[in-house]
């Protein structure tokens, strides 16, 4: 690779995209770190190899910037970037609820921006990344833009409009899948199973049900009635979950997410 990247304020998801980029083939010495605390920027040198330098200097020397700072702190950041950054300059934001107009307002007239909401299986490579053009951006910035983000896992190309609802279904759904994990691993327990066995059986059922979905084809529909027998075990817990509103509350849930990363690009970040 030729373009030198930066990655700034490389926390666990920066890290795992620049890990993810060295291991697909880009340099090193191609691709710039930043860091809040300098201790934090001195172990990403010593680990990856890679130069750890300051907002500016990444603005001034790199081709594309990747901003993986938090939603709060976006403003501040591109304050101390928008005297450095050449509109020439690709702008990736990893953001959630950032529009990219909020980026394009606070930088150089037509520098070309692309938002990405990405989620924290990237740190295992099984990332999904979800990447919309901003004004400016070109199929050339959206092409390497997928370059960089498949190195840790899928990418999908949505338009802007669709980013919230991308960001409550991909961006926060591992979380609900946690959540359902814990659940269950506390049903398990209450049934007489030992912690450690019920984790390991809903971790392998959770695997097993993913790469069914992913690989077979079929409707979840379809996989679910495979399970369900009449009369038997899997009706009755179904029947229980439709009777309490499991159904209605992931809704709610993911309509909430939604609300929240719009309220996000309207800048309320309390």
């Amino acid at each position: 690779m030729t373009q030198k990247v930066a990655v700034l304020g490389t926390g666990k998801i920066g890290e795992a995209l620049l890990s993810g980029m060295i291991r697909g083939g880009w340099a090193p010495s191609d691709l710039l770190v930043t860091a809040r605390r300098p201790e934090r920027a001195d172990q990403l040198r010593t680990r990856y190899g890679v130069a750890a330098v300051s907002n500016a200097e990444a603005a001034e020397a790199a081709d594309t910037l990747i901003l993986t700072v938090k939603p709060q702190d976006m403003g501040a950041l591109l304050t101390e970037l928008a005297p450095h950054v050449p509109a020439d300059r690709l702008v990736i934001s990893g953001a959630a609820g950032i529009p990219t107009s909020f980026i394009e307002e606070r930088l150089a007239p037509e520098t070309p921006v692309v938002r990405v909401m990405t989620n924290t299986p990237a740190l295992v490579d099984e990332a999904m990344s979800v990447i919309s053009a901003g004004t400016h951006a070109t199929a050339a910035h959206l092409t390497l833009t997928e370059e960089i983000f498949a190195t840790v896992g899928k990418t999908l190309r949505v338009p802007e409009s669709q980013q919230d609802a991308a960001t409550a279904l991909s961006g926060s759904g591992p979380a609900y899948f946690y959540f359902l994990v814990e659940a269950m691993t506390d049903a398990g327990i209450l049934l007489g199973l030992p912690r450690d066995k019920a984790h390991d059986l809903i971790v392998q059922a959770a695997i097993g049900a993913a790469v069914m979905l992913r690989d077979s084809g079929e409707h979840p529909v379809k996989l679910r009635e495979n399970v369900t027998s009449p009369a038997g075990t899997t009706i009755n817990a179904i029947r229980e979950l439709e009777n309490h509103g499991v159904r209605a509350a992931l809704i709610a849930a993911l309509e909430a997410a939604r609300d929240r990363s719009r309220e996000l690009a309207s800048g309320n970040t309390t």
